[in-house]
């Protein structure tokens, strides 16, 4: 990546050489380059939050800016790159969305995120470290800021505006107002499950911001329950990819023998999936673990593995992730060892389980969604 500072050698992760994925986009580019033409003062508390790979921090390094993300990967990733640019260590702090940020901030930045309700709890949780003298920036694709966006800036920052566009990227131009009356932060969210939905039917979900369906059951998850496998004895359980928790939860209601591990590379997923456990009184031993899949976990070590995959990666569409996921399963498999897998049909995972396991079972299919089965031989 080319910055007014000089060239950067950036990376994702995992890093993948077949990967044509940059680590970097065109809204980076654009605030890095307005940074350096405005000359906008970085001698106080830079802030920079939802950086991606960690393009933002690595080219403002010298600053010692203060980052501040909901992904894992994205911090690995972080470190890495800062590691790549001779970056010494401690000098770029790496928070996540879950730890209390910054009293003061001088100079907030702010990569947007494609979820809304993201965007908006970690400017709440930020607003009372901005002051009037603060410069804050938004950055983003043309598609990835809608008025929604801009309200969000205007509403809880103060006057906002937005730059022209260049190479498909927009930038966002607040300006404090700290006499602003704010909004009380709406998150975390709770709301009772449906009846019909088996063991947790009824009861409680916790979802922090940023969470896939903050306010409702999504369908595939509704389908994923009525056929969820029965588990008995101190089996190992692995909601993987556990988003709130509803599905691990569900298992350790059924089964209070079952030892259950959720797992998410989302900071605000693990935290969600922790307050439902608890919120519901759920008997047994339960662990939580933010993380790349299963990469630590043991191998041969889990009896089961419940998995609903996503299918982006940011804007991208890509099974670069339902891969890693199917394999880290296999390899935490002990041999007869089973993976659960609900997916919408037209994905073809099926054809990557067979490929893997050398086998796959069709559980249960709708018109939109299929629940397969392959198990480690």
């Amino acid at each position: 990546m080319t910055t007014p500072w000089g060239e950067l050698a950036l990376a994702r992760f995992p890093e993948d050489p077949r990967d044509r994925l940059r680590a970097w986009d065109a809204s980076d580019e654009y605030l890095l380059r307005h940074l350096a033409d405005q000359d906008v003062p970085l001698s106080g508390t830079v802030v920079v939050v939802g950086d991606r790979w960690g393009a933002l921090v690595t080219a403002l390094a010298r600053h010692a800016p203060v980052q501040i993300t909901d992904s894992y990967l994205s911090q690995e990733a972080t470190r890495a790159n800062l590691t790549r640019a001779g970056v010494e260590p401690g000098t770029v702090s790496l928070l996540t969305t879950q730890d209390p940020p910054p009293e003061r901030v001088d100079v907030l930045l702010v990569r947007v995120p494609k979820s809304l309700a993201l965007l908006e709890d970690q400017l709440l949780r930020l607003a009372s470290a901005v002051h009037e003298g603060t410069v804050v920036v938004g950055t983003g694709m043309v598609k990835e800021i809608h008025t929604s966006t801009l309200d969000l800036f205007e509403r809880i920052l103060g006057p906002t505006r937005t730059s022209l566009a260049e190479k498909k990227a927009r930038l966002i131009l607040c300006t404090p107002d700290p006499s602003r009356e704010r909004p009380a932060n709406p998150w975390p969210y709770r709301y009772a499950l449906p009846e019909g939905v088996g063991p947790v039917s009824g009861h409680t979900v916790v979802n922090h911001a940023g969470v896939f369906c903050a306010d409702r059951l999504d369908i595939g998850t509704r389908f994923f329950l009525a056929h969820l496998p029965r588990t008995s004895g101190a089996a190992r359980v692995v909601d993987l990819g556990c988003g709130n928790g509803v599905v691990g939860t569900a298992v350790a209601l059924a089964d209070p023998a079952a030892e259950v591990l959720f797992v998410d590379e989302s900071f605000q997923a693990v935290a969600s999936a922790e307050a439902t456990y608890k919120a519901n009184g759920v008997p047994g031993h339960a662990e939580f673990h933010v993380g790349d899949g299963l990469a630590a976990v043991a191998p041969g070590s889990v009896d089961l593995v419940l998995n609903n995959p996503p299918f982006h990666s940011h804007q991208a569409t890509t099974d670069a992730t339902a891969w890693r996921m199917f394999t880290g399963a296999r390899r935490a498999l002990r041999p007869g060892g089973e993976l659960w897998v609900i997916g919408n049909r037209h994905l073809g995972y099926h054809l990557k389980l067979r490929r893997l396991f050398g086998n796959s079972h069709l559980v249960a299919s709708d018109p939109k969604f299929v629940v397969l089965k392959a198990v480690k031989r």
